[in-house]
């Protein structure tokens, strides 16, 4: 089975459609799909649904889209640092839904596993809970939440052996395992694609099985907020 693409808008191909739900990794501006991503912006689909901790900011990221207006809702646990977003938010033109991170994490998780429903203590008794079945477990409340089943996951790693094998670096892990996990189909983009069998088994963060096609590229890795200290006077 081919899983190494060109390009990827390549990689993309026969697999967008309006109206779906992708599921993309990324933490604010590190470990971002930025290249799946302007691809997506590229193809022009729109009406999307996004489950992602947060959408980039106002040029970047999934803030690319925004700006485009071809998303219609955000899941997410963040919406700082994107002007845009909150504009949207606020006017009415962007549906959102919150989730706290864990939960998102672990819907993510879910859909991946097959799991439809967990219940968790995690925002019971807030804004969360609103509309959800709450169940009792040893005199405690819980709200129920549902596994996310994305149409498509978008990831970001270091590196993958031929086979889709991931590695990530760092904390740009961060929500990649969990969205990779949640796709019917997943594609990722990588820095680097090596031979297979040269990846140490105990190093892999996440098999080949949940990964169907790769693209490697170039990848800008902003930095969302540089903070230095003034230079003291000799």
């Amino acid at each position: 089975m081919k899983k190494i693409y060109g390009s990827a808008a390549e990689a993309l191909d026969g697999l967008l459609f309006d109206g779906m739900l992708i599921a993309a990794g990324g933490f604010g501006l590190c470990g971002l799909p930025e290249l799946l991503l302007q691809a997506i912006k590229e193809a022009g689909t729109k009406d999307l649904t996004f489950a992602s901790n947060n959408a980039g900011v106002d040029d970047f990221g999934i803030g690319i889209l925004l700006q485009t207006k071809q998303v219609k809702k955000m899941i997410s646990s963040y919406v700082g640092e994107n002007a845009e977003f909150m504009r949207q938010y606020l006017s009415g033109e962007l549906e959102l839904e919150f989730n706290p991170q864990g939960t998102l994490a672990e819907r993510l998780r879910a859909g991946g596993c097959g799991i439809p429903g967990f219940y968790t203590k995690t925002g019971v008794g807030t804004q969360i809970a609103d509309g959800k079945e709450v169940k009792e477990f040893g005199g405690e409340e819980y709200i129920l939440e549902t596994g996310i089943f994305a149409d498509l996951a978008i990831v970001k790693a270091w590196k993958a052996d031929e086979t889709g094998n991931l590695v990530f670096r760092k904390t740009a892990r961060n929500f990649n395992p969990p969205a990779a996990m949640s796709g019917k189909v997943c594609v990722v983009e990588v820095e680097e694609i090596v031979p297979t069998g040269s990846l140490d088994p105990d190093h892999i963060h996440l098999p080949g099985v949940y990964v169907h096609r790769i693209i490697q590229g170039d990848h800008e890795k902003r930095i969302e907020n540089r903070t230095t200290r003034k230079k003291e006077a000799v």
